[in-house]
This record gives C-alpha cells, sequence and structure tokens, in this order.
C-alpha cells in the first residue's frame, strides 16, 4: 500500500506540485515569522539586561515596592564584603554596586529633574554592552566627579561632553547637598523614558554625595542568561529572605513580559491562518484527485478491496504529501533564514525607543518541529472528509465514471 501511494502521488506531477508547494509555502512561511518572533525576544532581552537590568537584582526586602517612598529605609550595610561573598557563586561573573538617587541638574541657565546612580563603572561597562555613547565616552572609574547623561537630559539642558553641572540632592539626614560634575559622555538606552531623566556617576561620588557608604542594590552579571534562575536560588538559599529581596530581570522587565504576551499571540493567529490555508490547498487537491480516480476507486471496490483500504490508502497517500511538502518546507525555510540573517533586516527603533536596529531570522528547533507538524497535520486533517466520502462510494455509480 505504501508503494501504490507514491505511485499514484507522482503520477500526476502537475497537481502534486501544487499541494507540495502550498504546504511548503505555509511551513517557510511559519519558519520565518517564528524566527524573526524568536530574535525579538532575544534582542529585546539582551537589551533590557545589558543596559539596565542586570540578569539578577538583590535588594533590602520591601524596596522594590517601597523604596522610591523612602530610600534611605532600604540601604544594603557593609555590601562590599557582601558583593565579595556572593560573587563566588557558581555561573556570576560580576557583582555590581548601585546606588540610587533622585535630585535636580542645572547647567546655571535652567533644571532638569533626574533620577541619578552611582556606579562601579568599569563593571557597568562591561555589562552594559546595549548602552551606546552617542557623544563624548564612557564613565570610568577615575572620574571622581565626571558624570553620563541620558540623551533627553542633554537634549534638555543643551549639553555636550565637557559641560559643567551641578547636582543637588538630599543626604540620608535630609539636608541638601551639592557637587559640581564635568559631562564626560551621552548615552542612549533600548528606553527612551530612562534616557529621558537617566544620569550616572562613579559610586564613591553618589555616596559622598548622599552622605553615606552604603548602597540600594546588588546586580549579578552573569556568563550565561539561561544561568539566571539557578543562580536566584542559590541566592534565595545564602540570603534570609525577611531581610533580602532577589529579583530576577524577567520580574522586573514589565516592558519585555507584555512584548512577549503579545507577539506569541500574533504568532498564534499566524499559525492558524497558515493552518487553514494549507487546509483549503490541500483538500481543494485531494478532492480534484479524488473526483478523477472515481473510476479508479469503482473498480477497486468492485473487485473486493474493502472499503476501509480505500480510506487507509487516500490518508497514507496524504500523509506521505504532508510529510514531503513540510521536510521540505522546513529546509527550504531555514536556508532562507540564513541567508536573510547573513544579509540583516533594518528595522526602525520600536515603541518608546531612538534606536533602530538590525534583525536577524532565528533558526529555532522548536520552531522548525512546530511548522513542519503544522503543514504535516494540516495536510492529514484535510484528507479526512474526502477520504470518508470516497470509502462511502456506490460501486455501480463509480464504475460508471469509467464509461
Amino acid at each position: 500500500m505504501f508503494k501504490l501511494a507514491i505511485r499514484n502521488i507522482f503520477r500526476h506531477k502537475v497537481r502534486t506540485s501544487l499541494t507540495l508547494g502550498a504546504i511548503m509555502f505555509g511551513v517557510m512561511a511559519l519558519t520565518l515569522s517564528g524566527g524573526f518572533i524568536e530574535d525579538v525576544f532575544i534582542q529585546l532581552r539582551e537589551a533590557t539586561i545589558h543596559s539596565q537590568l542586570g540578569h539578577i537584582q538583590v535588594n533590602r526586602a520591601g524596596y522594590a515596592e517601597l523604596g522610591r517612598r523612602n530610600p534611605d529605609a532600604y540601604l544594603i550595610e557593609e555590601p562590599t564584603a557582601l558583593s565579595k561573598r556572593l560573587g563566588e557563586i557558581a555561573g556570576v561573573k560580576e557583582v555590581l554596586q548601585r546606588l540610587q538617587f533622585s535630585g535636580l541638574v542645572s547647567n546655571g541657565n535652567a533644571d532638569a529633574p533626574i533620577v541619578g546612580e552611582g556606579v562601579e563603572a568599569a563593571k557597568e561597562g562591561r555589562l552594559g554592552t546595549f548602552m551606546y555613547i552617542v557623544e563624548g565616552r564612557n564613565l570610568e572609574d577615575q572620574d571622581a566627579y565626571g558624570i553620563l547623561v541620558g540623551q533627553g537630559v542633554a537634549g534638555a539642558l543643551q549639553l555636550s561632553p565637557g559641560a559643567f553641572i551641578s547636582l543637588t540632592t538630599n543626604t540620608i539626614d535630609g539636608s541638601l547637598n551639592t557637587l559640581e560634575f564635568e559631562v564626560v559622555g551621552i548615552f542612549q538606552t533600548f528606553s527612551k523614558d530612562y534616557d529621558d531623566r537617566a544620569i550616572r556617576i562613579t559610586l564613591d561620588a553618589a555616596q559622598e554625595l548622599i552622605a553615606t557608604d552604603q548602597i540600594h542594590t546588588m546586580v549579578f552579571h552573569l556568563h550565561e542568561t539561561s544561568d539566571t534562575d539557578a543562580v536566584a536560588q542559590k541566592l534565595r538559599g545564602i540570603l534570609k529572605k525577611n531581610r533580602y529581596e532577589i529579583l530576577t530581570w524577567l520580574e522586573i522587565a514589565d516592558f519585555y513580559r507584555s512584548t512577549v504576551a503579545l507577539y506569541k499571540r500574533q504568532f498564534a493567529v499566524l499559525q492558524l491562518v497558515i493552518l487553514v490555508m494549507v487546509l483549503l490547498g490541500v483538500a481543494n487537491s485531494i478532492n480534484m484527485a479524488i473526483f478523477e480516480r472515481t473510476g479508479e476507486f469503482g473498480t477497486q471496490l468492485a473487485v473486493g478491496d474493502p472499503r476501509k483500504r480505500l480510506f487507509r490508502q487516500i490518508m497514507i497517500e496524504s500523509a506521505l504529501l504532508g510529510f514531503i511538502g513540510s521536510s521540505l518546507g522546513v529546509i527550504v525555510g531555514a536556508g532562507l533564514a540564513w541567508l536573510i540573517s547573513a544579509i540583516g533586516i533594518p528595522m526602525p527603533p520600536p515603541p518608546n525607543s531612538n534606536t533602530g536596529y538590525t534583525a536577524l531570522i532565528q533558526i529555532v528547533p522548536a520552531v522548525l518541529a512546530t511548522s513542519g507538524l503544522v503543514g504535516f497535520a494540516a495536510s492529514v486533517v484535510a484528507a479526512i472528509g474526502p477520504a470518508r466520502r470516497s470509502s462511502k462510494l456506490h460501486i455501480v455509480d463509480a464504475l460508471r465514471q469509467n464509461i
């Protein structure tokens, strides 16, 4: 029966080619669209991690929810010793210390409210590969009173590298403190909102400005993003739950989660549309083939072939068509994905961003398998109705088609 099915498939080359083309097109479309969406997830994930959040953040318990109201109540004491101890966990590349504050920056003519961070400049430079310096240079550890400003802040105050600005904020005892800083660079991240209000200075300068030797956050830079959950679990076993909170980048990145949910729903709709297209194309081809072969089926029934055998024969032919078409679609789709990725797809800036990027088509085994399975399943499902009708043909009526 298998050999007969192969002979029947290739007996009508034009019709078989059209059916295979419909299956291939559907599988290729799923492969390319799925690979594109996967690349969006990867690039957005890495941009989120390597411009602001890091892989894991450790704060005092309650800081994420209430820290903005009273940040001085959630400072981590003796952070250097703790960071060194936690940095020895397997999978951790570096532990960065950050001190957050808010205040005003002034160029002498105008003021702008800002959200600032005191950071370890060298470590932040290694983590922040998605933070682009559009003017000047990155902040360095020796920049005792250097400041890195977001592109929006620089635009609002007409700042450029070499300009001097005053930074005013409250110390932990409630008094005002002001220091003068030199702009060393202007940065841009994937988030326009962040760039419109953010500045960075060295951790030592921030601690002098706030009058403390403590920090708010320890940021973990890991060797591999895939290690995030494992390292977070180890941290939860080491640090006391009632004293510290451990947050992964995924728990903090609301925009990323919303984007992933949106794209997954869109891809599910696309899969459904392509499934229907393949179903219709294959069903049409099979119906045409069965109409032309009605006399043949009548002869098979007349010589004693069971009706179940006729049903199985048609289903095997459709399954073979689905397997061949899906396999070719996966192979050609993967080849096109590789070719497109070698060239790149220039993309405009995503929402809430000023920076465009080059998209790729990721070759993901799970996407390839799903695409092939959708094409194969559509071919098999499309054949069920025609196969049942053929197996119930009246022998006399079917034989008349041979006249």
